[in-house]
């Protein structure tokens, strides 16, 4: 099995153009070396978006490993239909989901317990360095219908524009925008709730 932990992955001066990274997979003699700079190039990325599904490092650690594994065993089938980050992300966000939905069944707590519970792990968590306000949003987030949070976390963190957000969920950008827009409105009003 591969252990991409024991990859030493080295950070180039400027960064490598996916295409150039396609054109080295595609070669059984430059595989390898065009996998390390995929990861270099997108590890952090794909472990902040995962992060925010998962919340807690660990969780968020064996999610990407997982996702790596994923994208080192499928990357030939990519077909360039969509950027490369898309499908990456496609692909990190299915782990995610799975992975929630592995730890829903196994939980006998409700919803509500499991919320407390993730979001007592992140304050435990010694690599999340948030004040208040953030376990607040997070907790806010916890909180959100899957679709929603997933929507608010690649608008909100990610920045990613609706058109990409699209492609990659396989839904309509109105249908995205309302997602958002309900995902705001109920972390607003977590807020307004506890300031008074």
């Amino acid at each position: 099995m591969l252990k991409f932990d024991s990859l030493q992955v080295s950070a180039t001066k400027k960064p490598v153009s996916d295409e150039q990274i396609l054109e080295l997979l595609r070669s059984d003699n430059t595989f390898e070396r065009g996998f390390r700079l995929l990861m270099s190039q997108y590890r952090e990325r794909l472990y902040w978006h995962i992060r925010r599904l998962v919340l807690v490092h660990e969780d968020a650690d064996d999610v990407l490993q997982n996702t790596f594994i994923k994208i080192y065993r499928g990357i030939l089938q990519f077909e360039g239909k969509s950027k490369l980050y898309t499908w990456l992300y496609r692909i990190a966000t299915n782990e995610s989901i799975t992975y929630l939905q592995g730890k829903a069944r196994h939980a006998s707590a409700s919803l509500d317990d499991e919320t407390v519970l993730q979001t007592n792990r992140l304050q435990a968590d010694e690599w999340f360095d948030g004040d208040e306000v953030q376990v607040k949003l997070q907790q806010s987030i916890a909180r959100l219908p899957d679709k929603q949070r997933l929507v608010f976390n690649l608008r909100y963190f990610d920045e990613m524009p609706y058109e990409e957000m699209a492609v990659l969920l396989d839904t309509s950008v109105g249908a995205l925008k309302a997602s958002f827009h309900h995902a705001v409105k109920k972390i607003e009003a977590v807020f307004k709730e506890t300031d008074h």
